[in-house]
């Protein structure tokens, strides 16, 4: 039998997680260009879509990104008119960053090539296969969730 460490790289879910990840971002990318914004500003608007608002550090930590790339991305997304910088309630000092209307209409306007590009990665997959990726992938992506691992 093979040793574990000669087997084939894509034998390693690790690595191909990390290849689909690479691919679906230059799909999203490639898709948003005509925008202006990237796959980061259109993840952060998504989430800012399910919440009232959040404080910059709440974006790091839900999206995973660095503090210091967050400012910068909401500074995009604020120069475009999409989010706003507002007071925290109860915290003068703090803002919280808000999707407003313009950034609404955006998402809409995405939706469907949000759809497009997710059928175009997950093509070679049925429904229910792409049902059952979905739901691994939430599992190990936040594994504190309800139904995660």
């Amino acid at each position: 039998m093979d040793e574990p460490w000669m087997l084939g790289l894509h034998s390693d879910s690790g690595y191909l997680l990390y290849r689909l990840g690479l691919r679906s971002g230059q799909l999203f990318n490639a898709a948003l260009q005509e925008s202006g914004l990237r796959l980061r500003h259109y993840a952060l608007l998504r989430y800012l879509a399910t919440v009232e608002g959040a404080l910059q550090r709440e974006l790091s930590t839900r999206l995973g990104y660095d503090p210091s790339a967050i400012v910068g991305l909401v500074d995009d997304l604020e120069r475009l008119g999409l989010v706003e910088r507002r007071p925290a309630p109860g915290d003068r000092r703090s803002r919280v960053v808000v999707l407003v209307d313009a950034g609404r209409a955006f998402l809409r306007d995405t939706d469907r090539t949000s759809r497009r590009v997710t059928d175009d990665l997950l093509h070679p997959l049925t429904e229910d296969e792409r049902a059952v990726l979905h739901g691994l992938l939430q599992r190990v992506a936040e594994p504190e969730a309800p139904g995660g691992a």
